[in-house]
């Protein structure tokens, strides 16, 4: 294994979706306290928003990485990473310079369509490992047909690692809920995700946030907007309103939540392994499935993207019986931080090394 290994991260990055960039940097820190002496790279799009504020060593593009196939091949032969940890992103020609040079190649899926992308032969040819960051029961098993063709060409089944996530830490969980006025307090948080995405009558994060003072006499509502919130953040009278947190600070306030209001993202399933009642929304193309498979258990209530439907979802969710109920069946779920299993296959990869 290096005793200093080099890794390159290239998540999806762009203006609208924040999910990928916020799972690469969980994963990224959980590399370095792993291994101090790691050095951690970023590809990015310029045009995301958060592309000035990477702690991590970032090589900037033009565009989004899928599309800047000579630009992340160029970084990758300069860097000569010991592993490359595709999110969600990549051609298949970026897949396959990455394993020639060298690199220990990592793709990461969300959903059944992004998987079977995946497991294109092409690209499970070039790929040592390849992460379903999904609970089993929100994504379909492998086909009797995937199965067959990973093991004609000798490649392991993907891992299915739920979802990952930073442990909620007490005394940082105290420090927020005592910055943001809420120690003895409880509320009801609403996320909209990124904050970047539109519904027919504008941005879905001020449908929260309206939905969130319609409430505001019932339960003390705190609104994150999301890093891509194009506009100001509004000052509310008995509304908390977050521009933005970084995943530990987000999963600490979820965690401190009496119930949460989210987009069908990868926070459902933190927030549900969280054992929080909550209400879902879909908000983008990818997360219907997600939400579906999650009513399907049980473990959430959901809603339509629209003021009266999630209004009345709220009232729902918020009757003592409900939230008793779903804080049962979502401890009844046997939930994995998905973190842990990542970092134990990187540590498997790199004693290849």
């Amino acid at each position: 294994m290096p005793t200093a290994p080099v890794f390159l991260f290239i998540p999806v990055s762009c203006e609208k979706g924040i999910g990928e960039y916020m799972r690469s940097m969980i994963i990224a820190n959980g590399v370095q306290k792993q291994w101090p002496n790691a050095e951690i790279h970023f590809a990015l799009s310029k045009h995301a928003p958060y592309v000035d504020s990477c702690p991590f060593h970032t090589h900037v593009l033009q565009d989004s990485p899928t599309k800047q196939v000579k630009a992340v091949n160029t970084i990758i032969s300069d860097l000569k990473p010991d592993m490359v940890i595709f999110d969600a992103s990549g051609r298949k020609s970026q897949l396959k310079h990455a394993y020639q040079s060298g690199a220990k190649v990592v793709f990461i899926s969300q959903h059944k369509k992004k998987r079977t992308r995946g497991l294109k032969l092409g690209r499970s040819l070039v790929t040592h490992s390849h992460w379903v960051v999904q609970p089993e029961f929100a994504i379909a098993p492998l086909s009797l047909f995937e199965r067959l063709k990973l093991k004609l060409i000798n490649r392991p089944e993907p891992i299915v690692t739920g979802p990952i996530f930073s442990h909620p830490d007490s005394a940082n969980k105290l420090k927020l809920l005592d910055k943001y006025g809420l120690t003895d307090e409880p509320f009801i948080l609403f996320s909209a995700g990124s904050g970047g995405h539109k519904y027919s009558q504008g941005n879905a994060a001020d449908l929260f946030a309206d939905v969130a003072v319609h409430i505001k006499n019932q339960l003390k509502p705190v609104v994150v907007f999301g890093a891509n919130y194009p506009n100001d953040i509004p000052t509310i009278e008995g509304v908390v309103c977050i521009r933005s947190l970084d995943n530990a600070d987000f999963i600490s306030l979820v965690s401190a939540a009496k119930a949460a209001v989210l987009s069908g993202g990868g926070t459902l399933l933190q927030a549900i392994a969280m054992n929080v009642p909550t209400l879902a929304v879909v908000v983008a193309k990818d997360q219907p499935s997600r939400v579906n498979a999650c009513k399907a258990r049980d473990v959430i209530k959901s809603a339509e993207l629209n003021f009266e439907s999630m209004c009345q979802g709220v009232q729902e969710l918020l009757v003592p019986e409900t939230l008793a109920d779903l804080s049962a069946k979502t401890k009844q779920m046997k939930s994995v931080n998905g973190l842990e299993v990542c970092i134990a296959d990187i540590a498997r990869l790199l004693e290849d090394k």
